[in-house]
């Protein structure tokens, strides 16, 4: 009965997912040619209703333990599913997420991120490609707009805790920023890569900033336990 009602809650919820994420690409495209502000604001709805039928439809609560502040500083989240990936206009007003080149290939979606501020990574792009990353983090910094980086790649289940890919270390170095590490522990609720969606709570916690210009393995380590806070205590050692 349990999994019966969950299914039922979870097409309801991506059957009005779909229809605003294209209602609020088109509106952003659209929009293109006449005012970046109105992409903005067709990307903030379109979050703004992300969580709320993630509250109604799927009966799931939002909590955040700490402070975000919406400033030019390095995010760095941990990545268990989709969710935190649309909550970012949520936490911020403008954020300049790192998203994956392929990504901007999606039809009308992808133009419209483009435009909105998000920076391409291309992993096989070379020198070229991060070059360009960096000149783009570099102007959304000078904009005030706070970066977020997903260091670990990829979605994780929740418990695990991989090693931060080595894209963390060089954006680190090379741009000079404080880094805000943020545990999530959404893969209880809604787990990656599956259409089943569950009522619960989702907890954002905010670690403590990390200073600019650490040696690359106390950065790299002081990040991945912060950002493995919520997780299960054997992973938290392993962290370790």
């Amino acid at each position: 009965m349990r999994y019966t009602i969950a299914l039922f809650r979870s097409i309801l919820f991506w059957l009005l997912f779909v229809l605003m994420s294209s209602i609020s690409s088109i509106g952003a495209v659209v929009s293109l040619p006449i005012s970046h502000r109105a992409t903005i604001w067709f990307v903030r709805i379109w979050a703004q209703f992300h969580r709320l039928i993630c509250r109604l439809a799927l009966g799931q609560k939002i909590v955040i333990e700490g402070e975000m502040p919406d400033s030019p500083v390095l995010y760095v989240f941990k990545h268990e599913s989709a969710f935190e990936t649309v909550e970012q206009p949520m936490l911020f007003k403008h954020p300049a997420v790192f998203a994956k080149e392929e990504l901007f290939s999606i039809p009308v979606w992808g133009q419209a991120a483009r435009f909105y501020g998000l920076i391409p990574v291309d992993r096989d792009g070379g020198g070229k490609a991060m070059r360009a990353m960096l000149g783009a983090a570099k102007a959304a910094l000078a904009g005030g707009r706070p970066l977020v980086l997903f260091a670990e790649g990829t979605r994780v289940a929740h418990g695990e805790a991989p090693q931060l890919r080595s894209g963390f270390a060089g954006v680190y170095r090379l741009l000079g920023v404080p880094v805000i590490p943020v545990a999530v522990n959404s893969g209880i609720a809604y787990p990656p890569r599956k259409w089943v969606k569950w009522p619960g709570t989702i907890t954002y916690k905010v670690g403590e900033t990390i200073p600019a210009g650490l040696p690359r393995d106390e950065a790299e380590a002081r990040v991945r336990i912060a950002i493995n806070a919520l997780n299960p205590p054997a992973a938290l050692l392993e962290a370790n």
